[in-house]
């Protein structure tokens, strides 16, 4: 899907899953949503999962947006003192439209408090009190972090009855947090995920990597398709004669990053100058902003040392992630002067992280958005773009860490590695196979809205800006999609056919998937995406050699069809009952029905 398509259902109001391969547009088509809605007079809600992706979109977290704060676990007491918090009220009245960023770094439990909060703030039943929610990101990115005893486990404390003495409204589902969410690591699986049916909108577009090769590097770990070849282009980064000085380098742990920063400015003969960070606030309000900044607590520079910015500044020339070298320090005020990598000079001086409750600041750090940059975690990374990079992937723990770190990259010339594992090239299993989901209702999605005429994407629109109390005003293009039907939305099903189900599967075999993959991936049986294959041939929408990966690499399965096939040989292959008594009934028809299409591919 393009970030125009993916722009125009999400200003149908519908609820919204923004995913893609890094580099694929999803920040810019959000900022391109988020100006849309501002043009016509509505104010979303910027979120993200985390304080340091929080600070990439000049927003909040979730987690203070919604007045839960460090909570892991939601009673009926916690529920009733945030529905009757006066800024929190306030906040989630005025939303209309919530964006969460970086959803693969939110754990279920905390997707299903959110939705409790802001149902029981808007006394309505619709998942998340009815306001449009947009989850960003890409799961085969960092997981959440979780804690050594999740709430799961101290939950079983609770009985129903407690729940039920709590005032839980059980009949209408006011408060599910935790149903159905044991053993869940990933926000999609949580109730509200379920209940709040996102449209999946996956961009296929590339804007970071402009290489072909190290795409292609990519996209295999992705697909868990690496091979030698693959990894031989990977390891030969590792055989770089000189590493440049001033490029980033990116580990998997904090003891490293300070460790490489710490030894890099002792070796800079120059003058110390230390800025340490004031706040205001309550305590654990300060400590949640100070965990959120990348600006450290007290920062030592020297001239010379390598520093990146850590916030967005533009009137001043620079974004959070902007790279440069300190090259002096104003006579007056001594704050740094740093030389960009593009030649600007700038005088850096200290900037606010705030935390704003109605208009007015609850808790503020104050530091200069600066941070020593010869080396950062992997984590902190996320969200990047680094023209190049040195890498420590040796160390490598967690599914998504070395995925992460090399598609920071825009090319594989600026690819320096120090390491690797074999960990690092390997994505999570389960998010494997549910990306191939994601996959399919995205087509479906994008066939579905690519029906729709002009007028008809123009009608919805409107109506959905209505519905938020905004001014509606022209576009150049239809690039929108929502109906309105007394005052509630027409669901996707309702209102536009599903693209062709041949053509969805047409989609996958394009992207060598296999009969089982697809079959398990759209819940439909074997025998019907054999059906499919079948028709695309006649209609020559795909040639016989585009099929030669769905032949069975297993010994087994091969030596039966080759069985079979020897029997069709003599008995032809029109039939399968024949084939079936010839063989005593040994294979199973969905055998025989594959041993069958096969044949039909031979010659």
């Amino acid at each position: 899907m393009t970030q125009k398509e993916a722009l125009t259902i999400l200003k149908t109001g519908a609820n919204v899953f923004l995913t893609g391969e890094p580099g694929a547009g999803k920040s810019h088509t959000i900022n391109a949503y988020v100006r849309y809605l501002r043009n016509r007079g509505v104010e979303p809600s910027i979120t993200a999962s985390t304080g340091i992706a929080a600070t990439h979109i000049s927003g909040m977290t979730i987690h203070s947006w919604s007045g839960l704060g460090i909570k892991d676990h939601l009673t009926a007491y916690d529920l009733d003192k945030i529905a009757t918090s006066e800024y929190v009220v306030k906040r989630v009245n005025k939303t209309r439209v919530l964006i969460i960023d970086e959803i693969s770094m939110l754990l279920p439990d905390m997707l299903d408090m959110v939705d409790a909060v802001c149902r029981a703030i808007k006394q309505s039943v619709e998942p998340f009190g009815g306001l449009q929610v947009i989850f960003v990101g890409d799961f085969f990115q960092l997981p959440p972090i979780e804690k050594r005893e999740s709430h799961r486990q101290q939950s079983k404390k609770i009985t129903i009855d407690e729940r039920d003495e709590a005032s839980f409204d059980m009949e209408t589902g006011l408060f599910t947090a935790h149903e159905g969410t044991d053993g869940a690591r990933f926000a999609y699986q949580s109730s509200a995920w379920a209940r709040a049916k996102p449209v999946v909108c996956y961009l296929t577009e590339q804007h970071r990597q402009d290489d072909a090769e190290f795409l292609s590097v990519l996209s295999a770990i992705r697909a868990n398709t690496i091979d030698e070849d693959h990894v031989a282009i990977i390891q030969e980064r590792q055989q770089q004669a000189k590493i440049p000085e001033d490029i980033t380098r990116l580990f998997s742990h904090n003891m490293d990053v300070d460790r490489v920063n710490n030894d890099a400015l002792l070796k800079i003969e120059e003058k110390s100058h230390t800025y340490p960070m004031t706040s205001y606030g309550r305590d654990v309000v300060v400590a949640s902003l100070m965990k959120g900044c990348l600006s450290p607590e007290k920062l030592v520079l020297k001239k010379g040392a390598s520093v990146m910015f850590t916030k967005n500044n533009q009137k001043e020339g620079y974004v959070n992630g902007t790279l440069g070298t300190v090259v002096d320090f104003a006579s007056f005020t001594d704050y740094p002067i740093v030389k960009t990598r593009n030649g600007l000079r700038v005088t850096v001086e200290p900037m606010d992280w705030t935390l704003e409750e109605n208009g007015k600041i609850k808790a503020s750090i104050t530091q200069l958005p600066l941070r020593l940059a010869w080396a950062m975690t992997v984590h902190k990374s996320q969200g990047m773009s680094l023209d190049a990079a040195v890498m420590d992937l040796s160390q490598v723990f967690e599914y998504g860490q070395g995925y992460v770190a090399l598609s920071r990259v825009r090319r594989l010339s600026g690819l320096y590695l120090l390491g690797i594992n074999a960990q690092a090239l390997q994505v999570h299993p389960e998010i494997l196979k549910q990306d191939g989901k994601f996959r399919t209702n995205s087509l479906e999605a994008e066939g579905a809205f690519a029906q729709l005429d002009k007028e008809a994407l123009i009608k919805m629109h409107k109506n959905f800006i209505a519905s938020l109390g905004g001014t509606w005003q022209e576009e150049s293009s239809a690039d929108e999609v929502r109906a309105e039907k007394g005052g509630q939305a027409l669901s996707l099903r309702q209102k536009v056919k599903k693209v062709p189900t041949v053509e969805v599967t047409l989609a996958h075999l394009k992207d060598k998937k296999t009969i089982a993959e697809i079959a398990e991936l759209r819940n439909l049986k074997q025998g019907t995406i054999i059906d499919h294959a079948q028709q695309l041939l006649a209609s020559k929408k795909i040639a016989k050699h585009e099929l030669a990966h769905l032949v069975p690499t297993d010994p087994k399965t091969l030596a039966d069809i080759g069985t079979i096939h020897k029997a069709m040989d003599s008995l032809g292959a029109d039939l399968l009952k024949p084939i079936y008594d010839y063989c005593a009934g040994e294979f199973p028809y969905d055998i025989l029905r594959l041993a069958q299409f096969l044949y039909s591919l031979r010659g």
